[in-house]
């Protein structure tokens, strides 16, 4: 196929694509060039929340589109005057910024940190402390944060001022604190890392333990943002508030965006000249953030979400009682992980020849991250088709 052939000629090499090119998206479905349709458990890495094209989406791009596409941040826009007011409304935080990505949001919480802790207390506290195993995004200082050594070799030095803890361990975070300390960065459920979920006291005693040494709590929710575990924001199922928070992925339903959120008294130290981002808050972008909000913060869609999260919990575990090599299932909402005693690479190349898109992480863990309009008669193909792969097939999938 010339397209593939492009691919490899004209672009970086630094995804491992499969071989399919898709041209069309439709809810939980996209098709191939080939016209071959797939059912899509990735939906852009929890990015396409709100499915394929959802209509509100298209229709505020299209919208915008006509009047106005970018504007410099020398100026006011409404679509992002109006999607912050939203966002503030929804949320523990008084002011919004907006950027383009999740790497970049984790950028800005960064520096808001530092600048903030040196507002407050001087230029000494400026470490931050990050969990292991967790995934910040590719640009320098959010790779030091992240706490996966195997996406950073060959990027040496790496920025000073982070240490690493394991993640769900209040005592490891007592015991790294020091008077250079300045902030906590975590994701409340740790998404790339493998679907680690917190146990329930984990945060709160993270949020405790902020208020009482002046430490400021950032909440990573990128990925696990947006309604993504039935809750419009995952650190919610835990009742704690962050002082800075950082989503992305399904802000824009499928467009690029960032967003860093914080309380008054931390945002006000990004003062003129300390932060910019020239297509932050584009016009279209935020349009598109607009009904994405909207949407996705109707009282019926969360439930769904949460409902259909269960049910397919519940039916990951009726496999795992057939097939003792699934070692565990665990997740919130439709943030599921499904933990194996061996690769999973070839189950998903399996599943990608039987029409349906999944992908595995940490090397042994299938992640389902679907469209939250998912519906039963879709999870219950794919459980079928993994049961046949597993009962068929497992024989080539060696345990590595």
């Amino acid at each position: 196929m010339s397209l593939l052939t492009d691919s490899e000629t004209y672009l970086f090499s630094t995804y491992n694509r499969y071989p399919i090119v898709l041209v069309k998206g439709d809810g939980t479905r996209v098709w191939d060039l080939d016209g071959k349709e797939y059912l899509d458990f990735v939906a852009g890495i929890a990015v396409c929340n709100l499915g394929h094209c959802h209509p509100a989406i298209v229709e505020a791009i299209t919208t915008q589109a006509q009047n106005l596409l970018h504007v410099s941040n020398l100026y006011h826009n409404k679509p992002q005057i109006e999607l912050a007011r939203l966002l503030v409304e929804s949320s523990f935080a008084d002011k919004v910024f907006f950027c383009n990505s999740g790497a970049e949001a984790n950028e800005g919480a960064i520096k808001l940190a530092r600048k903030y802790m040196w507002d407050a207390f001087g230029k000494e506290r400026y470490e931050i402390i990050a969990a292991e195993h967790s995934f910040h995004g590719r640009t320098l200082a959010a790779l030091t944060a992240t706490g996966q050594d195997k996406m950073k070799k060959g990027f040496s030095p790496l920025m000073p001022g982070f240490v690493h803890v394991p993640f769900n361990s209040i005592e490891a975070i007592e015991q790294a604190v020091t008077d250079k300390t300045g902030a906590i960065l975590i994701e409340p459920i740790q998404g790339e890392g493998g679907v680690n979920c917190p146990s329930d006291r984990y945060l709160s005693d993270v949020r405790r333990f902020c208020d009482e040494n002046h430490l400021l709590l950032i909440f990573d929710e990128v990925q696990v943002g947006m309604g993504r575990t039935g809750m419009l924001f995952a650190h919610e199922h835990y009742g704690v508030v962050p002082d800075i928070m950082t989503l992305a992925k399904a802000l824009a339903g499928g467009l690029p965006i960032g967003a860093i959120l914080a309380r008054e008294g931390v945002a006000r130290s990004f003062t003129p000249g300390t932060h910019a981002s020239t297509f932050g808050g584009n016009p279209l972008v935020a349009a598109a953030g607009i009904a994405a909000v909207r949407a996705i913060t109707e009282p019926t869609l969360l439930e769904h979400c949460r409902f259909m999260g269960s049910y397919f919990m519940e039916q990951l575990r009726n496999l795992q009682r057939k097939h003792r090599f699934i070692k565990e299932i665990r997740g919130k909402g439709l943030l599921i992980g499904m933990e194996l005693d061996r690769p999973g690479a070839d189950i998903v190349t399996v599943c990608l020849e039987k029409g349906i898109l999944i992908n595995c992480i940490q090397e042994k863990v299938l992640r389902f991250v679907p469209p939250l309009t998912i519906e039963k008669g879709d999870i219950a193909r794919l459980i079928e088709t993994l049961d046949e792969i597993f009962s068929t097939r497992l024989q080539g999938i060696s345990r590595g």
